[in-house]
């Protein structure tokens, strides 16, 4: 395992049976002194971008659940830094946040390349120390971010491929059941 940092996956224990977080895997975007803040990248809700923001009639873009704090704010990951200024890379061409009028006036003109960016409602925070506190307790796994698991399609398959990536003894993980006793 790797230590938590910008641009660590934390993927949940299988385990885990927080219901904010079960069989989840999590971008860090902010890891200091002060916190943490990511996003939950294999959760959609259900409703489409459309549905949450004015002036985007028609504009059928699914949404994902960012983690159980703030579900009134929207984020974004993306892979254009050159379209939306203002971005912080996170890890290797992923970027976090920018300048939201650019990316609604290109969502408006039909210009943006929409297998570039995932938008979020919520996000996961951890307080100072809490996240190494849950580290402690081994409720969190950890690998690099790819863009491959950032933007995987099939997002029902990004837990079992972060853990599958971490290889060795960690790939038989993922055929394990979530509540054992119930076996």
């Amino acid at each position: 395992m790797i230590e938590t940092a910008k641009g660590v996956l934390l993927i949940s224990d299988p385990f885990l049976k927080d219901p904010n977080f079960k069989r989840s895997v999590v971008l860090l975007c902010e890891h200091n002194d002060e916190g943490s803040f990511g996003l939950v990248i294999n959760r959609t809700i259900n409703q489409t971008l459309d549905e949450l923001m004015n002036n985007l009639d028609g504009c059928k873009v699914p949404v994902f659940y960012g983690g159980p704090v703030q579900m009134d704010t929207l984020h974004f990951l993306h892979e254009l830094p050159d379209a939306i200024p203002g971005s912080q890379e996170i890890a290797g061409n992923i970027y976090w946040g920018g300048d939201f009028d650019i990316v609604m006036a290109m969502l408006k003109k039909g210009t943006l390349d929409l297998s570039k960016i995932r938008f979020y409602l919520g996000y996961s925070g951890w307080g100072d120390g809490q996240l190494q506190e849950e580290m402690a307790e081994k409720s969190w796994l950890t690998v690099n971010a790819t863009r491959k698991l950032i933007f995987q399609t099939e997002t029902d398959m990004i837990w079992k491929e972060a853990v599958k990536s971490m290889g060795g003894r960690f790939e038989q993980l993922v055929n394990y059941p979530i509540d054992p006793q119930l076996n």
